[in-house]
C-alpha cells in the first residue's frame, strides 16, 4: 500500500521559515520523482518544487529564491523548506510522486499524499 504522510504546515508570520517533509512507503522511492504542490482556497492545484532521483529540481517562478526542495534516499522523505514566506504561500501543500517522471508543470503524479496546511499571517 502506497502512503505519503506530509507534515510540518503550521501558521507563521510573513517573512519566516516552515520546513515540510514527506514521508513515503509502498514505493521504490529511488526511482521516484518527488513533488511538492498547493492549492489555495479557490484556486487550481499548482506544482510548486520537484526532484528527481538524480537530485534535479525545478521551481516554480514564484517560489524560486525561497524555496528549497530535497530528499533523503536512504530515509524515503522528501523534504520542502520554506523561507521569506509571504501571506499568497498560504496553502494546503501536497506531496506526490511519480516513477521516472518528468519535471515541471506537466507532471503527472501516480501517488498524493493527503496534504498539509501552511498559513502565512500579514
Amino acid at each position: 500500500q502506497v502512503q505519503l504522510v506530509e507534515s510540518g504546515g503550521d501558521l507563521v508570520q510573513a517573512g519566516g521559515s516552515l520546513g515540510l517533509s514527506c514521508q513515503t512507503s509502498g514505493i521504490i522511492f529511488s526511482l521516484n520523482t518527488m513533488y511538492w504542490y498547493r492549492q489555495a482556497p479557490g484556486s487550481q492545484r499548482e506544482l510548486v518544487a520537484g526532484i528527481t532521483r538524480g537530485d534535479h529540481t525545478y521551481y516554480a517562478d514564484s517560489v524560486k529564491g525561497r524555496f528549497t526542495n530535497t530528499r533523503d534516499n536512504a530515509k524515503n522523505m522528501v523534504y520542502l523548506q520554506m523561507n521569506s514566506l509571504k501571506p499568497e504561500d498560504t496553502a494546503v501543500y501536497y506531496c506526490a510522486a511519480k516513477k521516472l517522471g518528468i519535471l515541471g508543470v506537466g507532471a503527472s503524479p501516480d501517488y498524493w499524499g493527503r496534504g498539509t496546511q501552511v498559513t502565512v499571517s500579514s
